[in-house]
């Protein structure tokens, strides 16, 4: 990947993430990361493909800690452990401000549009990766337990950006509730 594609990406993560994706225009994603426009677009042919970019890094970042914390802890129920305390540190944690795919789909409304689709793609993987794990642990009912999970985390994505430190308690007895543990 070239410097200027990857300060292109950490700019418009940095922005979108923090002032929305629709507040932010192209020429200030141009001028903070300091490419040209016709750079930008070599890059980019629009700004809905870098929104996509910036998504699909999100997207491949939570993989990356759902598989490192897979090789990491021995055991599927340890897993599943250590995903509900990180959430509840990163909901709880300083410049927290939501789910950037719940973010992403609350600017773009349309199921069909690309963005929505990568974030039903997101989301579709992450319910299953955590039915997996549920699975391994023998859990009875795998599948609704991990959707339960995941509304309790899109609940505490909203409620940690609202209302701060007191959704981490809430988070974990909840999230522990749905596992059986």
């Amino acid at each position: 990947m070239s410097a200027a594609r990857e300060r292109l990406l950490a700019t418009a993560s940095e922005i979108f993430y923090a002032e929305g994706i629709r507040a932010v225009g192209v020429d200030r994603l141009i001028a903070t990361s300091g490419v040209t426009k016709a750079t930008f677009y070599r890059h980019f042919p629009s700004k809905e493909d870098l929104v996509l970019a910036y998504l699909r890094g999100w997207d491949e970042a939570v993989r990356a800690q759902v598989e490192a914390a897979e090789t990491a802890l021995s055991g599927p129920r340890k897993v599943v452990d250590a995903l509900i305390q990180g959430l509840a540190d990163e909901v709880c944690g300083p410049g927290f401000r939501g789910c950037p795919f719940l973010n992403a789909a609350a600017e773009y409304p349309d199921p069909r549009h690309p963005v929505r689709r990568l974030v039903a793609e997101h989301r579709a993987w992450f319910r299953g990766a955590v039915a997996a794990l549920l699975r391994g642990c023998g859990h009875p009912r795998p599948d609704a337990a991990a959707a339960s999970l995941v509304m309790l985390r899109d609940g505490a994505m909203v409620g940690g950006h609202l209302d701060g430190e007191e959704t981490r308690e809430t988070l974990v007895r909840a999230a522990r509730d749905a596992v059986g543990g």
